[in-house]
């Protein structure tokens, strides 16, 4: 791990700052995700400004028909909210317990692994991402391996998710990261409609038309028979080809739709 300079603002603004005045710098939140690829090298900032000073980044709370989660709420406070049942199953399953305790959502959203739980969720709950600038669609917000609508400077402060009816979560994790080899998430939206979203499947989450179009009819597991996402751009590595993560998100699929009953 290369040497760096080490920050602690107490406001959205001084951390800004400091990403605006230093090419090289990094916002830390949790750290699950930056500093094992800065101990392997792959990431070495000159600077890492800590978040955790920032207390309005720590609150949960009800805003109507939305849930609104701030980008320094660990893994294991999702876990044991209470807005959205399918969303805090989804968080109680992410890595172990050490994880759970010191990863945020914020630092796992903006991050962006493909293998990551948050995305499936903030895609088929139609989430919106709050920044220090702007507000993202969750649609909008991955765009690729690793790789985000955000600016180098942008920050991550907050996630709004709307309350749907029911939505379920099933994945097949890898053995060892407890990642989604294929993990797929289904929202029955309220006022009709159904969103169905991918991870781990391929460079970054995504959403199934034909599986929404099929449960937007008629939700039930059944619907979702003879459907089966092409491979041709899905990810093959040791874990899983593309083919059988193509047939994971359908098994999976079949779980979570069965889930929100």
């Amino acid at each position: 791990m290369k040497d760096f300079e080490f920050h602690r603002p107490t406001s959205l603004a001084g951390a800004v700052a400091v990403l605006r005045e230093r090419k090289g710098a990094k916002y830390l939140a949790g750290g699950q995700s930056l500093l094992p690829v800065m101990k392997l090298e792959l990431a070495q900032p000159s600077d890492l400004v800590s978040l955790a000073n920032i207390a309005e980044l720590r609150d949960i709370r009800m805003d109507g028909n939305r849930m609104v989660i701030g980008a320094l709420v660990t893994h294991d406070d999702v876990s044991r909210s209470k807005g959205i049942p399918g969303l805090a199953r989804l968080a109680g399953g992410i890595g172990d317990p050490q994880v759970r305790n010191r990863g945020t959502i914020g630092g796992s959203v903006a991050h962006a692994d493909p293998a990551a739980d948050y995305p499936a969720a903030l895609l088929a709950l139609g989430a919106t991402i709050a920044t220090d600038r702007r507000r993202i669609a969750a649609d909008d917000f991955f765009t690729g391996l690793f790789e985000t609508a955000l600016e180098r400077d942008e920050l991550v402060t907050a996630v709004h998710l709307p309350v749907p009816d029911a939505c379920a979560y099933a994945k097949f994790a890898h053995r060892a990261s407890k990642y989604a080899v294929a993990g797929v998430m289904v929202a029955k939206i309220k006022g009709g409609g159904v969103r169905v979203a991918v991870t781990g499947a391929g460079r970054k989450a995504f959403r199934v038309p034909t599986m929404e179009n099929a449960l937007s009819a008629r939700f039930s597991p059944d619907a979702l028979d003879g459907i089966r996402i092409p491979a041709d751009e899905l990810l093959s590595d040791t874990e899983a080809s593309a083919e059988y993560r193509a047939h994971l998100v359908g098994v999976m699929a079949k779980r979570a739709v069965a889930a929100c009953a």
